[in-house]
């Protein structure tokens, strides 16, 4: 008997992994709120104290529902120091807390506030005025900025002032995890061209905020010169190092700080000619310590990657030309992934294309919570595109693996071809990190039910497709974009369920 179970007991030992990998996700989902339909404003705050909490706004009434485990409500509480009417809100989470700071004008004046919130959605000391701006007229447009370190430790909150074209101010605020100011400035930076633009804003962990300053051509066009722009937690000027681009000519470049290797990754694809193909990406790696470029290296598209990219109807040499940037997610030993999935539309009367959304306004901080990268047309879920007759699509994502010196190692496809009327709120994709594996969740058509698929990809590029998730009841329409990964294996997604806004829990 001994002998059997010992047996037993190694051979469950070797499918261990096996079965740790192929275990099936659950879904638990909420229950629909009469108040909660598809003009409700929400975001996603996070995990608290064990319950998970949803900011949620319609019309003049701001809540914070909080939901257990099971996803059942325990509490929809009224935020009675909220404004009527807000200008944005932004979420800083903790285990055990959170910050709302939030933006609203009253008369002439704007006011960016911030608040603790605890487990319970119950407000811990006094909301305080963080800063405020006079301006002479109403406005819904969004004056301040938040960014958040990587560790939660530091936390900025910006605004410029652009009415001298030729020197944008900037006002820095700078904050530990328990909102205690650290540094403030008023920094000009020179604008030498009208046509310069910012990439995203992000802050390291030391405090240091860094992002590109770039420049087009033209009106949505390309991008000829790129500059990193860092300010350090104490310094009252900005440091700007030209990093060019050679003569590659840029569409879009994207920012990412690698904290635990204090360095910068800048990335972007390139053309060999003004509204060309895309020929491969341009990349630098930037050290923090000598702050000096360490890398700098093009990687050419081979016909066999473009094979791997392209739709069934796409020729080799446009294969990536509707591909985006999507995520930037760096690696222990220095190098990084790049995500990047093919989006586009089609149109009778409206032609939206690739140079329209390099300057699109939505294309940038703001909007709904995002932990990664904006989607070409990141918007928010209830917009109105006009009368239009516009299909969005969504189709492939291709993850490449960089070294730490930026060459290339592994590339994979997650082939997926998925577009809707009028609204991109159903396409596209969540990605989940669960450590060991990438999860990409979105949906697809099976036998005329879109169901929320599932396939990652692993640390050597391999690509899983898991079974049909449980518990996926009809009549729910997972809106994965917009979903937030709330811990190492749970993810939040909102859903609509007969015009309610819901939202479900997947547990990986």
């Amino acid at each position: 008997m001994r002998r059997i179970l010992s047996s037993l007991l190694f051979v469950l030992a070797l499918m261990a992994p096996s079965l740790l990998k192929a275990q099936v996700q659950q879904i638990t989902y909420t229950e629909p709120e009469k108040e909660d339909g598809r003009r409700t404003n929400f975001e996603i705050i996070g995990k608290i104290d064990g319950n998970y909490l949803v900011f949620k706004n319609n019309n003049s009434t701001s809540v914070v529902s909080i939901y257990d485990s099971a996803m059942h409500l325990q509490q929809r509480v009224p935020l009675a120091f909220m404004p009527e009417r807000y200008i944005n809100v932004d979420f800083v989470a903790y285990p055990d807390y959170c910050y709302l700071i939030y933006e609203y004008q009253k008369k002439n004046i704007v006011h960016c506030a911030a608040v603790k919130l605890n487990g319970q959605s119950q407000v811990v000391g006094q909301p305080m005025d963080l800063d405020t701006t006079q301006i002479s007229f109403a406005s819904n447009n969004k004056i301040y900025t938040s960014v958040i370190s990587e560790d939660k430790q530091r936390i900025m909150i910006f605004k410029i002032n652009s009415k001298n074209p030729h020197s944008f101010l900037f006002t820095t605020f700078l904050f530990d995890s328990n909102l205690s100011p650290l540094d403030r400035h008023r920094i000009y930076l020179p604008m030498e061209e009208r046509n310069d633009l910012f990439t995203d804003f992000q802050l390291d962990n030391d405090g240091q905020l860094v992002f590109g300053r770039y420049m087009r051509s033209g009106s949505n066009d390309y991008i000829t010169r790129v500059a990193l722009v860092t300010k350090g937690p104490i310094a009252d000027s900005f440091s700007v190092k030209d990093i060019g681009s050679g003569d590659r000519i840029l569409d879009e470049v994207k920012i990412k700080v690698d904290n635990g290797n204090k360095r910068y990754i800048l990335a972007g694809f390139y053309y060999k000619q003004r509204r060309g193909n895309i020929e491969g990406l341009y990349s630098v790696i930037w050290d923090k310590g000598t702050d000096a470029r360490i890398e700098d290296k093009t990687t050419v598209f081979s016909d066999e990657l473009r094979a791997q990219a392209k739709s069934s109807d796409a020729n080799l040499k446009m294969a990536f030309n509707d591909f985006f940037i999507k995520h930037i997610i760096t690696k222990r030993d220095g190098g990084f992934l790049l995500v990047t999935e093919s989006l586009y539309t089609t149109s009778r009367g409206n032609m939206f294309n690739r140079w329209d959304y390099m300057y699109n306004p939505a294309f940038g901080p703001g909007g709904f919570y995002s932990p990664y990268y904006y989607s070409p047309y990141y918007n928010p879920w209830n917009r109105n595109y006009g009368n239009y007759a516009t299909r969005f699509h969504a189709e492939n994502i291709m993850v490449l693996s960089f070294d730490v010196e930026g060459n290339i190692q592994w590339s994979s496809v997650i082939p997926k071809s998925q577009f809707d009327d009028e609204t991109e709120n159903l396409i596209s994709h969540e990605l989940v990190n669960t450590g060991g594996e990438l999860h990409f969740l979105f949906n697809l058509y099976e036998r005329r039910n879109m169901l929320l698929n599932d396939q990652s990809i692993s640390p050597e590029g391999r690509v899983t497709r898991y079974p049909t998730l449980r518990n996926l009841d009809r009549g729910y329409d997972f809106m994965p974009r917009y979903g937030k990964q709330v811990s190492s294996w749970e993810s939040i997604i909102p859903c609509l369920y007969r015009n309610y806004l819901c939202f479900a829990k997947v547990d990986f």
